[in-house]
This record gives structure tokens, C-alpha cells and sequence, in this order.
């Protein structure tokens, strides 16, 4: 019997709460970075945001490689498949090693990538450092993606939001340590910040690995998991799903990146105000990101349990409630404008300026909201594809001309830039609700009969 919208949006809730507080764990162990560095100087909090530029801009193809295990893993859990399940933790695994070896070539490569981009040497020099010293936890950051979504494909959610939780505590002392120069420590300055990054990765890894440890999972030794990992097929599978949510993930992710590289062009101000309001919107993002992620498992178990229609259901529940936290998100910007920057720096010039960008980034909240869940659903479905599709329209065709020419050309600076995010947002929001109105699980259902 299919189950009701408010059973739907419980167990959506039950999911998406612990899924979004480790989101926002891990979004907190950049904030935090940038939040330390902003008390450097602005300098300092430039060269970080550079340098995530980077790190997200090519990370990004890991991660989206790392989801592949998604709707193989939910569908086998709702299948029952053990057997499936095991296999894909451990090609996931096995894909999350050979991803971070050509990221950290990339990220070797940081200062003359900037400076080939029109960044200056200086912040090119300091985001170069940035970045090189987070490589060694690189590998570590992927795995651990691999091992929260396994277990996330089978409802399991709250043992990743507590290590994120410990994890961030380990960062802030970190960070405190290494960044000031705290207990003895040199003080390092926005190398401190990296090592420490590193560091916490290892951590991360660590605590969900001895969670899973004392729970007896997997399901079968490591050993086991390590020799399926290595079969070809299953690899090629994960590859498979996952290669065009990288390319999704990493269109959206560069076409934010693209506009955080003319901010830097327009001067140390306006980077470092559109940093803070990036990253106000990236803190609030991690709440339909949460959602997103739950609607992955929902409408992924539901569809190997061959319950289609729920699966429909569950969707729209899905995108709804999506929707509806970043309408209350937006009103917060709103209201915050002149009191949320202060939290990143004492700079009045900087604080006016991401005040008049703020009400912007409220303006597409709803947007993204939509637009995230909807590309987690159509993983869900093991649809990978059109979102990526979705997103070149969007934001390449639409988005970026368009802020180019308002920032530039037009001479609207910032706000330029964050009207174009705007509509590239838009955009691939009403694709995404269009595509899962006409070609949704319920429809596959009906295909299928």
C-alpha cells in the first residue's frame, strides 16, 4: 500500500537531519578555515578562497565519481542484495584511490594555474600553499565519501554526522594551533590551516571506519570487501553513474568557481565580499543537500523494493521540502545583510559589500533548493545524465554570459556576477521539475508493467 505525503515526510525528515548536520560538519571545516583566517587579514582570507576555488573545482570529480556507489548501493539494500551491496563499498573504494591521483597532480599545480587565470603572484603564492598541504589527506577525504554513502544507501546516518561532528572539534584546535602558532607551534598562517584540513581527514576515516568496526560492518571482512573492489565490472558500474555526476556536480561547482575568479579580478574587496556571501549560501546549501541526499535513498530503495509509484511520491516530497527550507533560508539573508559578514571580518568596506549581495543570493535560494533535490532524486532513479545536461544549458549557455556581460560590459560589478548565478540556478531548477514530472519513477513504473 503506498504510503502517505506526511509518512513520506517523516521518514524524509528522520533521514535528511542527521544527513544535514554532517554536511554542514563538513562545510564547517572550510568556514572555520576561512573564519580564522579572516582575523590574518584579508590577504590571507583571499589566498583561502582561491585556493578553494581550486580544491572544489577539481575534488568535485572525485566526489562524483564517489556517488556513483548511490543507486547501486540503495537499490541493492532495497532489493536485499547483499551480495551487491558489498561489491559496490568495494569498488567504490578502490575508484576513490585512483581519483585522488590525478587531483593531486592538479592541486601540485595551484600557483600557476591562479596566475595563468589573471590572479595575482602573491595570493597565487599563499592559495599554492594552501592547497599543497591539504594533498596528503586528499585520498583520505574520498574514502571516507565512499563509506558515508554505503551507509547511507541503508538508512544509516547518524554515525557520519557524529565523527563530522568530533572531526570539527579536532579541526577548530587544529586550525588555532597551526594557523597563530599556539603550544609551541610555529605559527603558519594559511599552511597551518591546510596541514590541519589534512589532518582531520585522517580523522574523519578513522572514526567512521572503528564505528563500523564495533558494528560488524560490512557484512563481510575487509579483506573481501578490498578483492571485490578490484573486479573490473563493478568498478566500470560505478564509473558509469558516477562519471556524469561528477560532470554535474563539477559544471555546477566551476561555474560558482568562474565567478569567485572575476570577483578576485575586480579587486581584494569585492573577492573577499563575495567570499563571505558564498559561503553563507554554500552553509545554508548543506540543508536541501541533506535533503537531497535522503531523497537519494528513499526513492532508491523504494525503486529496488519495485514500489514505483512511492517512489514518486517520496520524490516530490522530496523537492518540496527542499524548496521550503531555502525559502526560510532566503528571508534570512534578507534580514542578516548588514549583521552575518561580521562573523568573517572587521572590514567595514567588506561588510557593505557582501551586505548589497546578500538579499542577490537570496533571491535564487528557493532555486537551489529545488534544483539539488531534484538531481538527487534522478540519481536515486540511477538517472545521472540529464542534470548534467541540465546544467550546461543553465549555467553555461545562460548563467555565465549573463553575469559577464552585467559585471563587465554593463559595469554592475559583483552584483552582475550574482544575477547571472541566478538565473543559471532557475533554470536548471524548473529542467529538473519538468524532467521528473514527465520521466519520474512513477512513470518507469508504468513503462514497466
Amino acid at each position: 500500500m503506498p504510503h502517505s505525503v506526511a509518512a513520506h515526510l517523516r521518514r524524509l525528515v528522520a533521514l535528511a537531519l542527521p544527513v544535514t548536520a554532517a554536511q554542514l560538519g563538513s562545510m564547517m571545516l572550510l568556514v572555520v578555515d576561512l573564519l580564522m583566517l579572516g582575523r590574518v587579514g584579508v590577504e590571507a582570507l583571499d589566498a583561502a578562497s582561491l585556493g578553494r576555488v581550486w580544491v572544489m573545482g577539481t575534488i568535485v570529480f572525485g566526489m562524483g565519481l564517489a556517488f556513483g556507489i548511490d543507486p547501486v548501493a540503495t537499490q541493492a539494500f532495497g532489493a536485499g542484495d547483499d551480495e551487491r551491496l558489498v561489491g559496490a563499498l568495494g569498488n567504490g573504494l578502490v575508484l576513490a584511490l585512483f581519483a585522488s591521483l590525478p587531483i593531486a597532480l592538479l592541486w601540485s599545480g595551484t600557483g600557476p594555474v591562479l596566475g595563468l587565470l589573471g590572479q595575482s603572484p602573491e595570493l597565487s603564492h599563499q592559495a599554492h600553499v594552501y592547497v599543497i598541504t591539504q594533498i596528503p589527506g586528499l585520498p583520505f577525504f574520498l574514502l571516507f565519501t565512499v563509506l558515508k554513502q554505503h551507509l547511507q544507501a541503508q538508512g544509516i546516518v547518524q554515525p557520519a554526522m557524529w565523527v563530522t561532528f568530533a572531526a570539527n572539534g579536532f579541526n577548530a584546535v587544529a586550525n588555532w594551533v597551526l594557523i597563530f602558532g599556539h603550544w609551541g607551534a610555529p605559527a603558519l598562517g594559511v599552511a597551518g590551516a591546510g596541514i590541519a584540513t589534512s589532518l582531520t581527514h585522517v580523522v574523519l576515516v578513522l572514526g567512521l571506519v572503528g564505528w563500523m568496526h564495533r558494528q560488524g560492518l560490512p557484512r563481510r571482512s575487509w579483506r573481501e570487501v578490498w578483492r571485490r573492489g578490484l573486479e573490473r565490472r563493478g568498478i566500470a558500474e560505478l564509473a558509469r553513474f558516477g562519471s556524469p555526476v561528477a560532470l554535474q556536480i563539477g559544471l555546477e561547482m566551476w561555474a560558482f568557481q568562474i565567478a569567485t575568479l572575476w570577483a578576485g579580478r575586480l579587486g581584494e574587496i569585492p573577492l573577499a565580499a563575495h567570499t563571505v556571501a558564498l559561503t553563507l549560501a554554500s552553509v545554508t546549501f548543506m540543508v536541501p543537500l541533506g535533503v537531497s541526499l535522503a531523497a537519494v535513498v528513499r526513492v532508491g530503495n523504494l525503486m529496488g523494493a519495485r514500489e514505483h509509484r512511492d517512489a514518486q511520491r517520496a520524490a516530490w516530497v522530496a523537492v518540496g521540502l527542499g524548496a521550503v527550507v531555502m525559502a526560510g533560508s532566503a528571508l534570512l539573508f534578507v534580514l542578516g545583510r548588514n549583521l552575518l559578514p561580521r562573523a568573517f571580518t572587521p572590514d567595514p568596506e567588506v561588510i557593505a559589500a557582501a551586505a548589497v549581495i546578500l538579499p542577490i543570493a537570496a533571491a535564487f535560494q528557493v532555486f537551489d533548493g529545488t534544483q539539488v533535490v531534484g538531481a538527487g532524486v534522478l540519481r536515486g532513479m540511477g538517472q545521472t545524465r540529464p542534470a548534467a545536461a541540465f546544467n550546461v544549458v543553465g549555467y553555461y549557455a545562460l548563467a555565465l554570459p549573463l553575469a559577464w556581460w552585467l559585471a563587465f560590459p554593463r559595469g554592475m560589478g559583483l552584483t552582475g556576477i550574482w544575477w547571472g548565478l541566478a538565473l543559471g540556478l532557475a533554470t536548471v531548477a524548473l529542467l529538473l521539475v519538468a524532467y521528473i514530472a514527465r520521466f519520474g519513477p512513477g512513470r518507469r513504473g508504468i513503462m514497466a508493467r
